[in-house]
């Protein structure tokens, strides 16, 4: 499994060193929150603070817009230095043509969906997609608790996958450290996005490894 330490549970005034730490302890790609204070109830970053932490590490940077409208904003982020852009199946944004925009751009496309959403709400898009991402706690606010019971989206999402043929890469975010990544490796997810669980670890290589590989730890 790859991790994807989320910048959310970072120190903020030191964020590029927070960068550095966790690339040196391993991480396999940098997450990074954007919400605009509409589409969940919070602000976090955009466009220009990536920009800024961008000559940190060479690492992917995987872009969660978590924001009414994607699709008016894809060049910004895509001129800031993201890798991978994913945003939600339940913004304003025609969905279609933002993973066109995505790709157009010569970036990877990934659609989120929240809690409630069903996992077939992204079986249209699935061929042009390089990632779902599974939300595993309500967007907005990082240190909540993993919800264990989105982890049968992830089989539905893996079997449709596996049906056409599709390598699609399968994300779980939210929640997910030692205690709760086991549930996670369970059911095949590819990359598990870890906040606290990286950032707040006492030894953040030894965490990094321990989610890598969870699918040995039973």
């Amino acid at each position: 499994m790859k991790v994807a330490p989320s910048l959310l549970s970072c120190d903020f005034s030191k964020m590029g060193e927070e960068i550095v730490r966790v690339d040196q302890a391993g991480a396999d790609l940098i997450h990074l929150d954007v919400m605009d204070g509409h589409f969940v109830p919070n602000i976090t970053m955009g466009p220009a603070v990536i920009a800024g932490v961008r000559p940190y590490t060479k690492l992917p940077f995987d872009v969660h817009l978590m924001i009414d409208d994607p699709l008016k904003y894809i060049d910004a982020f895509a001129d800031a230095g993201a890798d991978i852009i994913t945003f939600h199946a339940e913004a304003g944004s025609d969905i279609a043509a933002t993973i066109a925009k995505i790709n157009a751009r010569g970036l990877k496309a990934g659609l989120v969906i929240k809690p409630k959403t069903p996992a077939e709400v992204v079986f249209p898009y699935l061929s042009e997609l390089y990632m779902v991402v599974v939300m595993t706690v309500e967007p907005g606010f990082g240190g909540q608790s993993f919800m264990a019971d989105m982890m049968p989206k992830v089989t539905v999402l893996k079997e449709e996958c596996r049906r056409r043929g599709l390598s699609v890469q399968i994300e779980a975010d939210g929640g997910i450290s030692e205690k709760t990544v086991g549930a996670a490796a369970a059911v095949g997810v590819d990359i598990c996005v870890s906040g606290t669980g990286v950032f707040k670890a006492k030894d953040t290589a030894a965490a990094i490894r321990f989610l890598q590989n969870a699918d040995r730890k039973g």
